[in-house]
C-alpha cells in the first residue's frame, strides 16, 4: 500500500471507537495514523473515551486534545476528580465535562459536518442508546458515565451511563449510519492478566496509588475524601481495594462483551494497540498511548490495504452493472 492511499469512490468509511480510559489517547494517534494513510473516515460511532475523542476530532479539536493530554501530570488529574460518594458515582465528572466543554463550546452533533454516533446506556432499560442529535458534550458525558466511578446523566427522559456496558466497540452503529467499511478499535483487547504491577497477583484498577496521590494533593487545595470514601480505595499490600476490584470486574465484562459483539457484527479491519500495561486513570501517559495507536495502525496496514481493495471492486462491479 503506498503511504497515502484514496478512499474508493462514492463509498463511506465508518471509524468505530472503543472504551477504555485513559488507554483512550491511542485513539489519537490511530487517527494520525489513518490520515497518514490518506484514510478520513466519513463516519464515527465511539463508546466512553471513545465518543470523546471522536466527537472533538469531528470539531476540528484533535490538536488541542493532544495537547492537552500530553501536559497531564498524576497531580492535575486528581484535580479533576471531583469526588462525590453519594451521588451514583465516585467521580462527579462536571470538571471533566467542562474542561471539555472549554474546547467545543455549545456544539451540537448536528453542527460536526460528518454522522457522528455516541452510544450510552438506559439505565432502567439496559438499552443500547444511540445519541445523534444535541449537545455533543453532553453526548459525550452520558457515554462515559463508567457505572460506580462517574455518576450517571440523565438526558431526554432517561438516566444514561457508559455504553461499553452494552457496545464496547460501536461497530453497529456505524454500519447504521451508512458505512461500507468499518474499521474498529478496540482498546481492551489485551488487558485481561495484564492490568496488574509487577509483583502482584491483583489489578492495579488506576495504574498508580490513588489514594497516596489525593492525601499529597489535599494539602495543595486538591480534592479530598472522607472517611467512606477511603473504604472504597484503601486496599491491603496483598488485597485490591474496593474501587479495584469494582473496575476489573468491568473490565473483564467489556472484554467478553466486545468478543460477543464481534463475532456477531465483526469490522472490516480491527486495530488492536497493546495497552495493557496502562491503568485506567493513568492519564498522564498520553505520550505512550498515542505512539502505540500510531504503532497499531501501521500493524494492520496489510489489512487496510486488502479491506479498501474489497471496497474498491465493489464500486467497479457496480460501475459496470
Amino acid at each position: 500500500m503506498n503511504e497515502r492511499t484514496a478512499t474508493p469512490s462514492r463509498r463511506k468509511i465508518g471509524l468505530a471507537l472503543g472504551s477504555g480510559l485513559a488507554r483512550g489517547w491511542a485513539h489519537i494517534g490511530v487517527i494520525r495514523g489513518l490520515r497518514r494513510l490518506g484514510l478520513e473516515p466519513d463516519i464515527i460511532a465511539g463508546a466512553s473515551i471513545g465518543a470523546v475523542v471522536g466527537g472533538l476530532y469531528l470539531a476540528n479539536k484533535l490538536d488541542e486534545l493532544e495537547q492537552w493530554a500530553l501536559q497531564l501530570t498524576k497531580k492535575k488529574i486528581i484535580n479533576f476528580l471531583d469526588l462525590r460518594i453519594r451521588t451514583g458515582g465516585l467521580i462527579g465528572g462536571e470538571k471533566v465535562t467542562d474542561e471539555i466543554r472549554r474546547y467545543v463550546g455549545e456544539t451540537k452533533i448536528e453542527d460536526l459536518g460528518k454522522p457522528f454516533t455516541a452510544v450510552a446506556t438506559d439505565l432502567v432499560t439496559g438499552h443500547e442508546v444511540w445519541l445523534q442529535k444535541g449537545s455533543i458534550v453532553d453526548a459525550m458525558r452520558a457515554s462515559f458515565a463508567m457505572p460506580g466511578v462517574f455518576t450517571p446523566v440523565k438526558m431526554q427522559g432517561r438516566w444514561l451511563l457508559d455504553g461499553a456496558l452494552v457496545n464496547p466497540v460501536p461497530v453497529a452503529a456505524c454500519r447504521a449510519l451508512g458505512a461500507d467499511m468499518v474499521i474498529a478499535v478496540n482498546l481492551n483487547s489485551d488487558i485481561i492478566g495484564k492490568s496488574r504491577k509487577q509483583g502482584t497477583s491483583f489489578p492495579s484498577a488506576a495504574g498508580f496509588d490513588l489514594l497516596k496521590m489525593i492525601d499529597q494533593t489535599g494539602d495543595d487545595g486538591g480534592p479530598t475524601v472522607d472517611s467512606m470514601a477511603r473504604r472504597v480505595f484503601r486496599r491491603e499490600s496483598d488485597s485490591p481495594s474496593l474501587f479495584g476490584v469494582m473496575v476489573a470486574t468491568l473490565n473483564i465484562m467489556q472484554d467478553r462483551i466486545t468478543r460477543s459483539r464481534m463475532a456477531g457484527e465483526p469490522p472490516d479491519v480491527m486495530i488492536a494497540p497493546r495497552l495493557g500495561n496502562v491503568g485506567l486513570l493513568e492519564f498522564d501517559r498520553a505520550e505512550d498511548a498515542i505512539a502505540e495507536g500510531e504503532l497499531a495502525v501501521s500493524r494492520v496496514r496489510p489489512e487496510i490495504a486488502d479491506a479498501l481493495s474489497v471496497l474498491a471492486q465493489t464500486v467497479v462491479s457496480e460501475e459496470n452493472s
